[in-house]
């Protein structure tokens, strides 16, 4: 009778443990016993996995039915029924046939698939690849590993130094879309306004992000805005958090420049935590402090304390006044010790500290809570223009007897965080989530004046030097719920993956303004010319820029995707959205996968998309210091909603006159995409073609001067001397070809040979120019200041164009034998061009050539937990072309200006006649940076 009684109780009690989840631990290991971090684990039929740590353990929750699904580059993958077992320890056996990565970014199936196998080009950068070589914040990362994207550090350019603007596909930092975990990332509070790449966009600020926190990076090389809304007209960028539950890894770099300088401190560190076999907590740190670069030239300028801004004065009409007044000079220049290498040019400094979270837990119930999220603080300090002793109306003379540096140091704090649930109910995987974002940069200006205020030595050290010059602020909020479901054979499809849902987010941005000091205009003159008003370099917001403006977007989207027959993929998605600021829009895409045979396959995509005028360039207003052919300019930047801008102009008029240009509406975009995927043994290709065509393309225009009488008018009495804004201008197209190729060999039992080859070809062209406004399309003034010219000129048309490299080409090989490893990549960047805005000096235009730069390094794990890595990035120390420097630039030049009306060329000393800033600034930043070699070690430890 007990034996009766027992054996019911024993049935439900084996019925329950079945009902319920087990936790499976174990270890990955490589066909020679090695561990595997970044290996993939996932319950088969699901999208329930982890990665491996640092050790090639994981720990997963599953049914105690599940089959375990393990994969990882380069070997076979393995699936493992568990019948019973909670622990698996998996070796791995080496594959020439399965390469592929398994990605889940362009398409919401509910089991990712190989990138070789999607409908779109996906690109996969391992956290393995991210330490391999010196590249220590992500946007470098990417510059480097991905062909398609582009990023380089800029000099001198206010924020711009210190938020790297960045493009996909040749396309702008505002047209590709950055998520983390899947999820939108909030874009930079910056908006760019001087003259680098991305001038006008807001791009998303990649390297708040620790690179210790990263499992891989995604990066979708295709129009996306049907899937993940605006933004995504290029690609869309995934940084996948690391979700190990046991394990600690840290690595410390130290590196610099042969020129002793950029020195470069990196500690980081990357912590996972089993919360009690019910989930896990991910923990990354970083600490990075990177110094200067200076590859500033000497200063050409004739006269430092003399003449006027460094020129001879008109009364220095013979060669031999002009010997005289220089003689004179040089020797005030050895007497105050005057150093004429005055102008630093290179990166800025900077300091960031950073932390990220990633976490998950199983409540209960089928319920599973994730979190994750950072914050970051980064400090920063980057030069302007120095002004020399003889510029009275920038200085202050008792201040700065021989003039100054003014400086720009930048706090930049960013906080995120996901928080998000998920749950099956009727068969399908629902997922509601709340994303917060905030960026913020604030400006302070140090070694720098107020010339407009009183001077005197009595006001010596009363009259301030340094300023706080104001702060810009973006922050959003997205609450997203989807549903995706997984249906096997319906009616004559083998499966259709069903997904659809729902978003709500709200963007803010503001503008907070400086304290008084730095931007009044204290009155000061001398004679009757006006000093610069505002701290020199950087004059703060002020009362009239400040803005706090929100919007919100409601969307929904739906998603198909279905294997048609077992050669045929076709994913279909649509998405409609809605703003609070300027309306509707609609997108779609289509896209397939045909395999040939099993090795060969096509695909293509169509789609349509958009992006939104962001709230930056809708709200964006400043007076900056900007220096046109080394000549101070106050220019003033106005939003889009600025009487300046939207009311109309009449001749004579009363008010405030203006351009009369529409309101900002989005950019449309049509996106067409063909390629073919092959793999055979070890060998993968994947070679996928482009076409997108963006109409209404907002850009921030060229600066309108009095110099036109319209422009005088509008701009009447304000103390500046230049105008921009932002407009719909132009329309674009953008064509290229994306081709990728990758062989891993193994050569024998402790060794392996990994090879790759990419490369990006890609063509933008302006193909039409879009006023709408009467007062610009009817101006008939000759000569660059005529209104239509200045909207859109030809230096910004070639920036457009040209101003990123048009081919990348990336070859990179990593052997390894036993413990050691080599590893060298060459990546060439292609060409870019540069122009002025005035035709008639076209003889300024430079094409700068195409460049290999070749990073190597050495590595050894010295013991299971310690490895060590020493390179060089940049080996051969190859600079770009530099600018050409006009002979009549030269500080030794002492020939006399020729009279009015001679015949005679004029051979007398110009700055102006180049792009080089009195010969100081002879590299351009946007092919790779000129720092030249940067040798570095790296320790790595795991635990």
């Amino acid at each position: 009778m007990k034996k009766l009684l027992l054996t019911p109780l024993f049935a439900v009690t084996a019925l329950a443990v079945h009902a319920q989840n087990v936790t499976v631990t174990g270890r990955v290991l490589g066909a020679q016993g090695e561990a595997l971090p970044g290996a993939t684990v996932l319950e088969r039929g699901t999208t329930n996995g982890t990665g491996t740590g640092a050790n090639g353990e994981f720990s997963l929750s599953v049914a105690p039915t599940a089959t375990i699904t393990v994969q990882a580059i380069g070997f076979a993958t393995q699936q493992i029924p568990l019948n019973g077992r909670i622990r698996l320890d998996v070796r791995l056996v080496t594959s020439a046939t399965d390469l592929g990565d398994v990605v889940v970014t362009g398409s919401r199936v509910t089991e990712g698939r190989s990138n070789v196998l999607t409908t779109a080009p996906v690109d996969v950068i391992s956290a393995r690849e991210i330490k391999a070589f010196a590249q220590t914040d992500v946007s470098q990362v990417l510059t480097y590993a991905a062909p398609s994207f582009q990023s380089s550090r800029q000099s001198i350019s206010d924020g711009t130094d210190f938020v790297d603007p960045a493009s996909l596909r040749g396309l702008g930092p505002d047209q590709v879309l950055v998520l983390v975990n899947g999820k939108r990332r909030h874009n930079s509070a910056l908006v760019n306004i001087n003259g680098t790449i991305g001038r006008g966009s807001v791009g998303t600020d990649l390297n708040v992000i620790p690179t210790a926190s990263i499992k891989r990076i995604e990066v979708l090389r295709d129009g996306a805005a049907a899937l993940y809304g605006s933004d995504a007209i290029a690609g869309v960028i995934n940084i996948q958090l690391k979700d190990d539950s046991t394990g600690v890894s840290s690595s410390a770099l130290y590196g610099q420049t042969t020129q002793s300088d950029g020195k470069t401190e990196q500690v980081d560190f990357n912590v996972g935590i089993g919360l009690n076999k019910r989930g896990f907590l991910d923990l990354s740190g970083q600490f990075l402090n990177r110094a200067y670069t200076d590859r500033g030239f000497t200063d050409t300028a004739p006269l430092i304390y003399l003449g006027s801004g460094g020129n001879y004065p008109a009364s220095a009409t013979t060669e031999q006044a002009r010997r005289d007044l220089k003689a004179q000079d040089d020797a005030l220049v050895a007497q105050n010790g005057f150093n004429r290498n005055d102008l630093r040019v290179g990166q800025s400094a900077t300091r960031n500290f950073g932390g990220f979270i990633n976490g998950g837990y199983r409540l209960g119930g089928g319920y599973e809570l994730y979190v994750s999220g950072g914050a970051s603080y980064r400090t920063g300090r980057g030069s302007g223009f120095n002004r020399l002793p003889n510029q009275a109306t920038q200085s202050d003379l008792n201040l700065f007897p021989n003039g100054f540096l003014p400086f720009i140091n930048t706090t930049i704090y960013d906080q995120s965080a996901i928080v998000g649930v998920r749950n099956n109910f009727a068969g399908f995987a629902v997922d509601l989530s709340n994303t917060f974002g905030r960026n913020e940069l604030a400006y302070n200006v140090d070694n720098s004046v107020n010339a407009s205020l009183p001077q005197g030595p009595n006001l010596v050290g009363v009259n301030p030097t340094s300023f706080y010059a104001g702060r810009l602020a973006f922050l959003q909020n997205t609450t997203n719920l989807g549903f995706s479901r997984r249906f096997i054979e319906v009616g004559p499809l083998a499966n259709l993956n069903v997904a659809f849902g729902g978003e709500f987010r709200y963007d803010n941005f503001l503008i907070g303004r400086g304290e008084y000091a730095s931007y009044i205009n204290g009155g000061r003159q001398i004679s009757t010319a006006p000093t610069a008003s505002g701290s020199q370099v950087f004059p703060g917001y002020q009362p009239q820029d400040e803005v706090n403006k929100g919007r919100t977007n409601v969307a929904g989207y739906l998603d198909l995707e279905s294997d048609i027959t077992d050669k045929l993929l076709i994913h279909a998605a649509g998405r409609a959205e809605n703003y609070s600021d300027f309306g509707g829009n609609v997108s779609g895409q289509l896209g397939l996968r045909y395999s040939i045979t099993d090795a060969v396959a096509l695909r293509g995509s169509l789609g349509n998309g958009f992006r939104a005028p962001s709230l930056q360039q809708r709200y964006f207003s400043n007076t900056s210091t900007q220096f046109v052919s080394g000549v101070a300019n106050q220019v003033l930047t106005v939003n889009n909603d600025n009487p300046i801008v939207r009311n109309s102009y009449t001749a004579g008029g009363t008010g405030q006159q203006g351009f009369g240009v529409e309101p900002l509406r989005q950019e449309k975009s049509t996106n067409y995409g063909v390629g073919l995927t092959a793999k055979s043994g070890g060998f993968t290709l994947t070679a996928d073609a482009y076409l997108i065509d963006i109409k209404d393309r907002i850009v921030l225009s060229a600066q309108f001067t009095r110099t036109n009488p319209t422009v005088a008018a509008i701009l009447g009495t304000l103390p500046v001397s230049r105008v921009q804004f932002f407009a719909n201008a132009v329309n674009t197209r953008t064509k290229g070809i994306d081709i990728v190729m990758n062989e891993r060999l193994p050569l024998g039992d402790k060794s392996r040979l990994v090879l790759m080859a990419a490369a990006n070809f890609n063509q933008t062209v302006v193909t039409n120019f879009n006023s709408s406004s009467s007062t610009v399309n009817n101006d008939q003034t000759p000569g660059t200041s005529n209104l239509q010219n200045t909207l859109f000129d030809r230096a910004q048309r070639t920036r457009l164009e040209s101003g990123n490299p048009r081919s990348k080409i990336a070859l990179s090989a990593a052997y390894t034998y036993g413990i050691f490893g080599i590893e060298g990549r060459s990546v060439r960047f292609g060409e870019i061009k540069t122009a002025d805005p005035d035709p008639a000096r076209a003889f300024l235009d430079q094409t700068f050539s195409a460049k290999w730069i070749t990073d190597l390094t050495l590595s050894a794990q010295v013991t299971k937990q310690v490895g060590l890595i020493i390179g060089v990035n940049n080996l051969f120390n190859v600079y770009p072309d530099q600018l050409i420097v006009n002979p009549r630039n030269n500080a030794a030049n002492f020939n006399a200006p020729q009279p009015a009306g001679s015949t005679q060329p004029d051979l007398s000393y110009s700055s102006g006649l180049d792009n080089s800033n009195r010969g100081r600034f002879l590299y351009s930043a946007n092919q790779f940076g000129f720092s030249g070699a940067y040798y570095f070690a790296r320790v790595n430890i795991t635990l």
